[in-house]
């Protein structure tokens, strides 16, 4: 006898197992020894595609409509043949973008839209639940069947009784439970599930050895061999139908569509784009799959007929449900271990589904429609958090709970009146709506956010209209008539008979209505627009991913102010201090340094990081936050080129000049040497220029445009803004006076107004100018001045001009904790001297005198990027010289910064 405590204990038990094959195989992947890359491995957690509809339905169908059940499969095995094609690509694009989900894919094409992956994600949940709703039927339907061993009966409908008393609420909230343990032992998704895809890999083992035991129980046990099988179902006029292929409902249509659905499902059903594309851990795997997935299809798939001929037989009087034929056929022949083997092999099939499926799904809710609405409405309170791995958990095991729940209500309210196959196509026919934006925005890159949006909606509301609408009047939820006689009459708009299309099964007709909607709309919305510069980099990116060496050309777009360690503790707080210090120190290594103020390529470089993690739409949006600024038009991308081809161009005819000089003399070669070292110091100069030019310039434009699109604005942060670009464009205006004070300096046009100065109320004004950048780095400044009054001779403008330089210097490269900078006045013989000390990284002997010459910055591995234009202490210098004066540096690496000027005393 098989009783509830034996049942619900070997079930309890093989979940556990399926637990400790997930746990193996996430310890392996954290020492370094990944399991999946075995492209065995990787194989059959393909087969997660053959789930309780495979176990049972397939034999149901067979059962009543004979080898109608062949295109379900045969549709993955045509596209196994195209994956060298098509999912080489894609998987392609998933590595370079750190795309982790099917929302995530379609958001990234197209300008990485968070509306557009929102709205993936909500039809992946309303096309997914009949999918969830017929693998919780098939769990209970088969606990139910085997509690009653060795009686073979058929089963009362669960809707019947309370829900209390339903098996399948039960069944749901222990999937539930583990469900979360699975699949959210850990927030960062930028790593894949190694432990999930070889638990999926080894029920696929397990389903497969339960299915052919009892095919060959059936035909070489009960029966004597096929032969005897086939004769048998042959002599009865109503099992010979099942034989001949010409009975198919529909016709050649049917098939066609079935065909049609399975080979977008197989791909594009949220728990297979997981495991063919995220998951996929090595391109040269696919080879592998490309004969081995369709011979799996074949090995489950061949006992299907002789299971369903066999039932017929034994079960001739009909009082066995077809969907159970491979439970009840052991059961029947008293076979308990058999009959237990078959149960824990569906309850495999339908468990690993849900669960792959539901964690798949609570990714894409918190990435794709929670975390959006969270960050549209406060981002900056989300950056100020510095743990979000909790909130994250939170949301995505909430998540796997609604979702497995609202399966079971579909089920008890709506898909019990379904066979399994019937509930299972109505999702299929959901996930067929994301092969027009996928397909055709792999190969076409003039598709764009617009086109995806009209051509995915107008799609999903047909499939709405012709599946799942008359699938609740078929449940008692709408009237019946809807489907008889259109709404409110109107034949014309009967679900299945859309404007008079007749003739067609009903899947076919949901087919052709969705995809020509879907496809026109994609590509009517997309001539009807131009895409974004966004749009048309991540278009070219997607569609050329096979031609391009390198993938960060939309790192172009970026552009705006952001400090490097904003951009750190932004990822810390999703991937965690250690991922976030490895992947910097990466960087850093490759790239020789970071700079303290990011550059566009860093910004980018994290905003990928920050995708594996909560998508591509979402991490854009964290981004935008902290950084202040735009992306920049395609034609400014393209004026940045060609700047720097000309100045590239510029550079070479300079050399060629020089080397034409350098055939003359000794002397005029080693002026040459000279002309080399100033063109490249004014190549770095003209660089840094641009850069320190359009920082404030794209602050100032990007505050402008803010307070120019909101007129209500509270004046508390218009006040702010205003303030930010009235500091920016001091700086702006700070740059161009260098410039154009060495211009004047080296052209003798300089005017001076020579007058009595007050040294002490100078070193005051620079002092009080240069007070909110200590504040800024919260710098300590120490004045040793004196008393009384220091009058000199001199102008008074240009002298604090050198003081406001050397502080400046001073405080931006003290440490960023525990900076302190000291200024000292003191008389020096018949001079007075003034000393600007900082306690930075120091300044090495070899550069003490290249510091004052015009171009020349220091470099410091520690810093990254120079800072500044390298014209400060050039002018500094020349204005302490026309005053009778001089300035030098002392100073040591490691030990800190001195700057002197001393000044003639009054005459």
């Amino acid at each position: 006898m098989l009783g509830d405590g034996i049942i619900i204990a070997s079930a309890l038990a093989y979940m556990g197992i399926l637990f400790g094959v997930a746990y193996y195989g996430d310890q392996r992947a954290d020492a370094g020894r990944s399991i999946i890359a075995n492209p065995y491995i990787y194989t059959l957690s393909l087969a997660i595609y053959c789930t309780a509809w495979t176990f049972y339905g397939s034999v149901g169908l067979a059962a009543t409509s004979g080898v109608d059940f062949l295109p379900v499969y045969l549709g993955p095995t045509l596209m196994a043949v195209l994956f060298w094609f098509v999912l080489r690509r894609i998987v392609r694009i998933t590595k370079v973008h750190r795309i982790t989900s099917i929302a995530d894919f379609i958001g990234s094409r197209y300008g990485k839209s968070g509306l557009l992956a929102g709205m993936v994600t909500v039809i992946v949940i309303l096309g997914i639940l009949p999918y969830i709703s017929i693998q919780l039927k098939a769990i209970a339907a088969s606990f139910s069947l085997l509690r009653q061993y060795p009686e073979v009966t058929r089963l009362a409908a669960s809707a019947q009784h309370p829900a209390w008393m339903d098996t399948t609420l039960y069944v749901a909230l222990v999937l539930i439970v583990f469900s979360i343990l699975f699949g959210t032992r850990h927030i960062d998704n930028t790593e894949r599930h190694e432990g999930m895809v070889a638990a999926v890999a080894f029920e696929s083992l397990l389903k497969l050895l339960a299915f052919m035991l009892v095919g060959v129980v059936v035909t070489f046990v009960i029966f004597s061999g096929p032969g005897d099988l086939f004769q048998q179902a042959a002599a009865q006029p109503d099992l010979a139908a099942l034989l001949r292929f010409e009975v198919v409902p529909g016709g050649y249509g049917g098939w066609l569509s079935l065909t049609f659905l399975s080979m977008m499902a197989f791909l594009f059903l949220p728990r297979q784009f997981q495991v063919l594309v995220v998951e996929n851990v090595n391109e040269a795997h696919i080879r592998k799959a490309i004969w081995l997935f369709p011979l799996y299809l074949f090995a489950i798939n061949l006992f299907v007929l002789p299971i369903a001929l066999g039932g017929r037989l034994i079960f001739n009087h009909g009082g066995v449900d077809a969907d159970t034929f491979v439970l009840a056929l052991p059961m029947a022949e008293h076979m308990p271990t058999l009959a237990l083997l078959v149960f824990l092999g569906g309850l495999s099939a339908a468990a690993s589904m849900i669960m792959f499926e539901t964690v798949t799904l609570s990714t894409m809710v918190c990435n794709d429609l929670v975390m959006p609405i969270l960050l549209r409405a406060n981002p900056r309170w989300l950056a100020g958090r510095t743990d979000l791995s909790g909130l994250l958990l939170g949301i995505r095991r909430v998540g796997i709970a609604v979702i497995i729940l609202l399966g079971y209500l579909y089920f008890r309210f709506i898909g019990e009146s379904y066979a399994l196959v019937a509930s299972g196509l109505v999702s299929f026919a959901a996930a067929a709506q994301f092969a027009p934006p996928i397909l055709i925005g792999l190969y076409w890159k003039r598709a764009n956010r617009l086109g995806a949006l009209i051509g995915l909606s107008g799609g999903f509301l047909i499939w709405a209209y012709t599946l799942l609408l008359p699938s609740m009047a078929r449940s008692g939820w709408i009237d019946i008539g809807f489907i008889e006689a259109g709404p409110f009459g109107i034949e014309l708009l009967k679900p299945y008979a859309l404007f008079g299309l007749e003739g067609l099964d009903q899947y076919m007709h949901s087919v052709f209505w969705s995809m020509l909607v879907n496809i026109g709309g994609l590509v009517f919305g997309s001539l009807l627009s131009r895409p974004d510069p966004l749009e048309q980099v991540q278009g070219s990116q997607f569609v050329d991913v096979f031609k391009r060496e390198r993938h960060d050309g939309d790192a172009l777009l970026w552009r705006g102010v952001v400090e490097t360690a904003e951009l750190y503790d932004l990822l810390a707080r999703f991937l965690g201090p250690a991922r976030a210090s490895e992947v910097f120190d990466r960087y850093a290594r490759d790239r020789g340094g970071y700079p303290l103020q990011a550059d566009s390529r860093l910004i980018h470089y994290t905003e990928r990081l920050l995708a594996g993690a909560i998508g591509a739409a979402s991490a854009r949006v964290m981004i935008s936050s902290i950084v202040m600024g735009e992306v920049l038009s395609i034609e400014e991308v393209m004026t940045i080129l060609d700047e720097s081809t000309q100045v590239i161009e510029y550079s070479r005819r300079l050399e060629q000049q020089s080397r034409e000089l350098e055939a003359a003399s000794a002397e005029l070669r080693e002026a040459n040497n000279r002309l080399r070292e100033l063109d490249r110091l004014k190549d770095e100069f003209i660089s840094t220029v641009t850069h320190e030019l359009r920082t404030p310039l794209t602050s100032i434009r990007a505050f402008s445009e803010i307070l120019l699109a909101n007129p209500g604005m509270e004046v508390e942060q218009r006040s702010k803004f205003l303030s930010i670009i009235v500091k920016e464009s001091e700086r702006l205006t700070r740059l161009i006076n260098q410039v154009l004070d060495m211009a004047k300096i080296d052209s003798g046009r300089i005017d001076w107004s020579i007058g009595e100065v007050d040294l002490r109320g100078l070193i005051h004004d620079a002092i009080n100018s240069t007070s909110q950048l200590f504040n800024d780095k919260g710098a300590t400044l120490h004045e040793d001045l004196g008393d009384g009054e220091v009058i000199i001779a001199g102008d008074h403008d240009r002298l604090t001009q050198v003081l406001i330089n050397l502080l400046s210097n001073a405080v931006k490269f003290c440490p960023e904790q525990g900076g302190e900078v000291a200024i000292r006045l003191r008389a020096v013989a018949d001079r007075w001297r003034i000393e600007v000390i900082d306690n930075g990284p120091g300044i090495a002997r070899d550069q003490h005198k290249l510091i004052f010459e015009k171009f020349h910055q220091v470099n410091d591995a520690h810093a990254g990027k120079p800072k500044g234009t390298g014209l400060g202490l050039p002018i500094s210098q020349k204005i302490v010289e026309h005053h009778g004066g001089h300035i030098w540096v002392e100073s040591e690496l490691g030990q800190g910064t001195t700057f002197i000027v001393e000044l003639p005393g009054q005459a």
